[in-house]
């Protein structure tokens, strides 16, 4: 049996270029430390900072045995304190950055043919368009309505990418749902009992001859 593998996502969202710097340097922090636990980790896509060495985003592939725990105490909001590099008498000293895991989209979720995948242009808050390209994607599976959205890099390449790993997401999500529904029916099935209209009848004698 194969390790399960995650995507791990390290980006700076649309905050300013020191974020971009603090990604470019906190994953190999990230990565020589998850590989000291005993994980593998292969870098598989970077969107580019605004300076050299900075980026925008990191995708990592994760895998490993008990992937999950593993990377659990870097999922959130990374802080970084510091003078900026590019501004060193700016008054803003921390600096935020996310780290979000995916789970690794497989190609036999769905097939290919029933994906619409549609671009457009991100937006921020209040709707208003943050760029003029059309970077965002959206992903829809058509048999089973299923959507899902990625806008907050740069990169639609990276978006893309993104919108595949959250719409196989909602795929293992509505697996999960649909066994813990059977789970229920069969707990329900032991704690209902309907008097009346048996399918079969055993008499007291019936019973004693069993015996």
């Amino acid at each position: 049996m194969t390790d399960p593998t995650l995507w791990l996502q390290i980006s700076a969202g649309r905050c300013p270029a020191e974020c971009e710097w603090v990604v470019g340097r906190l994953a190999p922090r990230l990565t020589e430390e998850l590989r000291s636990r005993g994980l593998a980790v292969e870098e598989i896509d970077r969107t580019p900072g605004a300076h050299r060495g900075d980026a925008r985003s990191v995708l990592l592939r994760i895998g490993g045995p008990k992937v999950d725990a593993g990377i659990a105490d870097w999922l959130g909001t990374i802080q970084w304190t510091g003078t900026s590099p590019y501004r060193p008498r700016h008054q803003r000293r921390n600096w935020f950055v996310s780290v979000a895991a995916f789970a690794e989209p497989s190609t036999e979720t769905w097939n290919p043919q029933d994906l619409r995948i549609e671009t457009l242009r991100a937006s921020g808050p209040g709707g208003q368009h943050v760029n003029r390209t059309e970077s965002a994607v959206r992903i829809t599976h058509l048999p089973s309505g299923l959507s899902s959205l990625a806008q907050e890099e740069r990169s639609q390449h990276l978006n893309r990418r993104l919108a595949l790993a959250r719409l196989a997401a909602l795929f293992a999500e509505r697996d999960q749902d649909q066994t813990q529904a059977a789970e229920d029916q069969r707990w329900r099935q032991h704690t209902q009992l309907e008097r009346g209209n048996a399918v079969r009848v055993y008499r007291g004698i019936d019973w004693k001859r069993m015996r």
